[in-house]
């Protein structure tokens, strides 16, 4: 097992998503800093401190949030683990863009990558159920953020998988409305992800 080599990861927004990641990097030997509306951890300098910057906030604050960490993030990797959900549940984006593209006009010097948004929060800490690895499909179209992402999905547990290009968010996002309808629809709990079988 190769050693990790610790990075400074800026978490934009501190609600469940964002808390489960910091708890799985942080054990993984990574360095966290939250960035979010408390005026005392502005997303501006957690994004200036990161390294690589992840967003997690709900869709509806991804254009505030991305105009407060626009600057800071010109050339750094940004990990897109948000939702476009309606209030209805259902997607309120898709067929011709995504969260994710969404995220990289607002932020157009940035290298935004899509992960995580598919996986319950109480699944990210460790990328597992179980013995079994949880697949984390990794979009974008920087080859080197997307491999800059891989490294700490692979830390914290998960089996990354290059999803291709950003463009793929279109494909990754509506795997959150299936797994929300699984686990709560069909009663399944939040005790399930996904996991691509491999030869």
């Amino acid at each position: 097992m190769n050693p990790v080599i610790a990075m400074k990861v800026a978490i934009i927004g501190k609600g469940n998503v964002g808390k489960a990641l910091c708890k799985g990097l942080k054990a993984a030997g990574h360095e966290v800093r939250f960035g979010h509306r408390d005026p005392k951890e502005p997303a501006k300098d957690a994004a200036e401190w990161g390294e690589v910057i992840v967003l997690a906030v709900p869709f509806s604050e991804c254009k505030k949030a991305s105009k407060e960490i626009e600057r800071a993030s010109e050339g750094k990797p940004v990990i897109d683990a948000t939702n476009p959900l309606a209030p209805n549940g259902g997607l309120a984006i898709g067929f011709t863009t995504s969260a994710g593209e969404e995220v990289q006009k607002a932020l157009p010097k940035a290298k935004v990558v899509k992960a995580f948004n598919y996986v319950f929060a109480q699944n990210m800490t460790s990328g597992k159920l179980g013995s079994e690895r949880l697949t984390a499909f990794i979009a974008g179209d920087d080859q080197v953020a997307k491999g800059t992402a891989m490294k700490p999905a692979s830390d914290i547990g998960f089996d990354p998988v290059d999803a291709g290009p950003l463009a793929s968010s279109r494909y990754l996002e509506p795997m959150a409305g299936l797994i929300i309808a699984l686990g709560y629809g069909q009663k399944m709990g939040r005790d399930i992800g996904f996991k691509l079988a491999r030869k």
